[in-house]
């Protein structure tokens, strides 16, 4: 769950007289600096991400368990990048949220919902690549487009579920006077334990175990298909072509989690370290670091066009419009050697 979550609320009498939004303290040069910058984060984010999804739904060979995972990743991070880094940029720019309360209630809640799912996306994609390499026969027979569809759906619901529950049950938002200017979410020390429990250790905990078995399990297959290859010559191209399908996954997979947890563990970390600072530094602190959560969401579609390049033909053809030929979609777009 992302937001600015501190133990005690504030005298709300005491704090809205003395708060008011600041003037503009920059020059108008960065403040428009500030804006492009901000502009192309989210033209990156949207756009990016827009480009995995068409790819997926559009070409019947990218229809496969994987890469609906991926997908979902795709269009919670598209939806992360439409709905809330614009009006996150502009409250960090402005230093002033303008947009009132019933506003700040669904965009806190939207951002809680957007990016908790792309927390448990990125478990599944992790748990799936271990059980391809692990059990490839029951992988094959077993996780079909049905399963990984119910998989996707009951991952959302479940998420909507759970920041409801955080939300307006466990949390005191709908009952806060917020001052003007400002969108603060405050949460219990019970519900910012639970939240860290079920948001950052079990996910991030899942993803690092799994990525070390997947790792594990494709060096062992390398070395097993190395050792045939000195036996049996027919097998060579097949065999050479799964060690590299098999080292391709464990490297995409390896630097997702990583990215992932490099934007994620910094706001946590500045979050669990409130208690530490006075209130006022650390929304200002924790708001900032939110920047780089959310970046994660930016950097997830690079990730993709710089390791596969089933994405770079599909980019290409997107941008050149040639999807719109007739049966561009049976369209070989994995290549011989993907």
């Amino acid at each position: 769950m992302v937001g600015v979550k501190v133990e005690e609320a504030l005298s709300e009498t005491d704090h809205c007289l003395q708060f008011s939004c600041p003037e503009r303290s920059v020059s108008t040069a960065v403040y428009v600096l500030l804006y492009v910058c901000a502009a192309a984060v989210v033209l990156l984010t949207v756009c990016g991400n827009l480009l995995i999804i068409i790819s997926v739904c559009h070409f019947k060979q990218l229809h496969t368990p994987t890469n609906m995972l991926v997908l979902s990743l795709a269009v919670s991070d598209f939806l992360v990048g439409l709905f809330v880094m614009p009006f996150h940029f502009m409250w960090l720019i402005e230093s002033c949220w303008m947009f009132g309360h019933v506003f700040c209630v669904l965009f806190n809640f939207v951002s809680f919902q957007l990016t908790s799912v792309s927390v448990g996306n990125i478990a599944l994609i992790a748990l799936d690549r271990y059980v391809a390499l692990s059990h490839p026969f029951l992988y094959s027979k077993d996780v079909t487009s049905t399963v990984i569809h119910a998989v996707i759906l009951l991952t959302w619901l479940f998420s909507l579920l759970y920041n409801f529950a955080m939300f307006y049950v466990g949390g005191n938002f709908t009952d806060l006077v917020l001052c003007p200017g400002e969108c603060l979410y405050y949460l219990g020390e019970t519900n910012s334990l639970v939240d860290l429990l079920f948001v950052v250790i079990v996910p991030c905990t899942l993803m690092v175990v799994l990525y070390v078995q997947v790792f594990v399990i494709a060096r062992r297959h390398a070395n097993a298909i190395r050792e045939l290859n000195h036996n049996v010559k027919s097998i060579s191209k097949m065999s050479s072509d799964s060690m590299r399908s098999e080292r391709k996954a464990a490297k995409v997979l390896g630097v997702l989690v990583i990215v992932f947890l490099v934007c994620l563990v910094p706001y946590y970390v500045c979050s669990l370290m409130s208690d530490a600072v006075s209130a006022d530094s650390s929304y200002l602190v924790v708001n900032n670091i939110l920047i780089l959560f959310y970046l994660n969401s930016s950097i997830n579609p690079v990730i993709y066009a710089l390791f596969y390049s089933w994405f770079q033909r599909c980019m290409k053809m997107i941008l050149t419009c040639k999807i719109l030929h007739t049966d561009c979609s049976f369209v070989n777009v994995l290549g011989i050697n993907s």
